[in-house]
């Protein structure tokens, strides 16, 4: 008789797994979705604050960048290296908070054209309708677009040290073409964070809510400029 109760045993433990395997994807997907909208509350915090203070920022363009890159860029260290802890949550919220005061000016700019205000609302309606459709696509089509990880990250890469450059050429149509790509690329990242989340390579929602917020923050903000730059009205 054992013989025969073992494939059924078998069966039994693989179906447990699976559904243990779902509950933690759901479990990963709600906690990370509900940290994203924590998030929110520092980078509004934060754009409001660099909306008011953030003449540094125009004062020094080229310094403050490569500083805020660099900043970024270590917080990102910091959040993987502690994302099994409370820290991990608090330097996300804190990279958060930073990544706000530096769209502050941004959002400035913007609210200083005629129709500025519609400029960030469009902004903003673009970029959650990236991120509907990426998770539509992602939760749907249930296809593991993690292949596309290593080409993306040299895509970032490539468009990080383009936008460096850019800081001392100052080429405007250069400039364009980086804002244009940024949104192409980080929608592309987008697609592949959710979709890792969704079919369980991604089982740590700090660092999941990390990769989709910059995500979102990098669409948003080149979305803006590109939105500035061809249909701005100077009063």
């Amino acid at each position: 008789m054992q013989p025969e109760l073992q494939p059924a045993r078998s069966a039994y433990q693989a179906q447990t797994s699976a559904q243990e395997i779902a509950v933690q994807q759901q479990r990963v997907l709600r906690n990370t979705y509900l940290l994203l909208a924590l998030t929110m509350v520092p980078t509004v915090i934060g754009a409001f604050i660099g909306m008011r203070a953030g003449g540094v920022i125009f004062a020094y363009p080229v310094a403050s960048s490569l500083i805020m890159i660099a900043v970024v860029i270590g917080l990102q260290f910091a959040i993987v290296a502690n994302r099994n802890s409370g820290l991990g949550v608090v330097l996300l919220l804190a990279m958060t908070g930073l990544l706000g005061w530096w769209l502050g000016p941004l959002l400035a700019v913007a609210l200083s054209l005629k129709n500025g205000p519609q400029l960030i609302g469009l902004a903003a309606g673009g970029t959650a309708g990236v991120m509907l459709v990426m998770a539509v696509i992602a939760t749907t089509v249930r296809k593991d677009f993690s292949f596309m990880g290593r080409f993306l990250f040299v895509g970032m890469i490539v468009l990080l040290l383009a936008l460096i450059a850019n800081l001392f050429l100052q080429i405007p149509a250069l400039a364009l073409t980086i804002s244009a790509l940024v949104v192409v690329v980080f929608s592309l990242f987008l697609l592949h964070d959710l979709s890792r989340i969704v079919n369980g390579g991604e089982t740590n929602y700090i660092i999941a809510t990390t990769g989709v917020y910059l995500s979102l923050f990098n669409i948003f903000a080149n979305l803006l400029q590109l939105l500035m730059a061809l249909t701005g009205e100077r009063d």
